[in-house]
């Protein structure tokens, strides 16, 4: 993993309303990769470092929702854990096996965690095309306002570092910036290793689904948390691993069973 950790990762970085996600399961699904999602790990990094007393985890916590996001951008920012996940994140790439390739994607990737020599690219949306994504999500203003101050965080670290970016303005397909990505990361994807057969990829693939449930149930355990993981459905990948499968499968958190997750006529 680079940066710090060694080697077998590909970074993808970017603020909110990127396309990271989107980019990086497919990357990982056709080059049977595993995904790594910072995003599935949210809930986890937060008991981190609640458990370690840090003021920013325990104040995020103690407040209701209106407040949080009412605050401050500077005190959001602090509550947020952006630099703090970092770390977290090196350290989670770490206890995973070298074999095969890791690709690592979220908003906490950032040069200062990769590594200036690492296989990363960032994503950068252009303002029109955030705020256009970001309505989509019908977020709280001070959602929106600390996502615009990310973009500005990001953007002025990457290009201290010299960081390899590829603009999200609207005008390319999710192909297009899939292969744009394909280019700056080449030289990792064609080092690999990657998975070759259907049981090894549908090993990733279960693992990548089953970090999507730890995180909503994480999330649901919450005292404060809306919502019900039994009415919480999401789209999964199917895990039957073929070559070629980009099929989803859309269930309930709460139902997510122990065999493999499979579409129909797949196995």
């Amino acid at each position: 993993m680079t940066g710090g950790g060694g080697a077998g990762v590909l970074w993808i970085g970017g603020p909110p309303g990127a396309g990271k996600t989107t980019v990086a399961r497919l990357l990982a699904r056709r080059h049977g990769l595993r995904w790594y999602n910072a995003d599935a790990h949210t809930w986890e990094h937060r008991d981190r470092a609640l458990a370690a007393g840090h003021p920013g985890a325990v104040r995020w916590e103690a407040l209701s929702r209106e407040e949080r996001w009412s605050a401050p951008v500077a005190e959001m920012f602090s509550m947020s854990l952006h630099r703090e996940r970092g770390p977290m994140i090196l350290d989670d790439l770490r206890a995973l096996p070298p074999a095969p390739l890791t690709v690592a994607e979220g908003t906490p990737v950032t040069p200062s965690v990769t590594g200036a020599e690492a296989a990363a690219v960032w994503l950068m949306p252009t303002p029109a095309v955030q705020e256009a994504r970001l309505a989509e999500r019908g977020l709280e203003r001070g959602q929106r306002e600390l996502y615009r101050f990310l973009v500005r965080e990001i953007a002025e670290e990457v290009e201290a570092y010299g960081g390899a970016t590829v603009v999200v303005d609207g005008s390319r397909s999710v192909e297009d910036t899939l292969a744009e990505v394909g280019k700056h990361l080449a030289a990792g994807l064609a080092e690999g290793p990657a998975a070759r057969t259907a049981a090894g990829r549908g090993e990733l693939l279960r693992y990548a689904n089953r970090a999507v449930v730890s995180q909503y149930l994480a999330f649901y355990a919450r005292p404060w948390a809306p919502g019900d993981p039994r009415t919480t459905v999401l789209a999964f990948a199917c895990e039957c691993g073929a070559d070629g499968c980009e099929e989803d499968v859309r269930l309930a958190v709460a139902a997510f069973p122990r065999s493999p997750v499979l579409a129909p006529g797949h196995g």
